[in-house]
């Protein structure tokens, strides 16, 4: 999947214009960097558009444990937007995620997470 198509998905189900879909994905992947693996973020980045690879090279390897809300916070901080807006835009970027890579990688990633995590996102297990 191009970028294009990519935040085009995002800012229809995020119901956002498409430069705060960006930043909303942006922001999410940044988060997710520092929640899954350094080796595991590479391997997401690497099925990723070239310009939002970014956001997840050079994480850190060992992942922190963060909480679905403590993840959401992450986000919401670096964008203007309340708790509502901030779970609804995380479940929008998963839910194109879950199309934009490999089942397999989407997989993995998942397995990363916490149970909660994954209910709040609406990720079937």
């Amino acid at each position: 999947m191009q970028k294009d198509q990519l935040i085009d998905q995002v800012a229809r189900q995020a119901n956002l214009p498409t430069d705060r879909a960006e930043a909303l994905t942006r922001a999410t992947l940044r988060a997710l960097a520092v929640r899954i693996t350094g080796g595991e973020a590479e391997d997401l980045a690497a099925q990723l558009p070239a310009d939002l690879d970014a956001e997840l090279r050079g994480a850190e390897e060992a992942a922190q444990g963060l909480s679905f809300e403590e993840f959401r916070q992450k986000v919401q901080e670096q964008l203007d937007v309340d708790e509502d807006g901030s779970t609804e835009g995380v479940r929008a970027v998963f839910s194109v995620l879950s199309q934009a890579v490999t089942g397999g990688e989407f997989d993995d990633v998942v397995s990363h997470l916490p149970r909660e995590f994954r209910t709040a996102v609406d990720v079937v297990e």
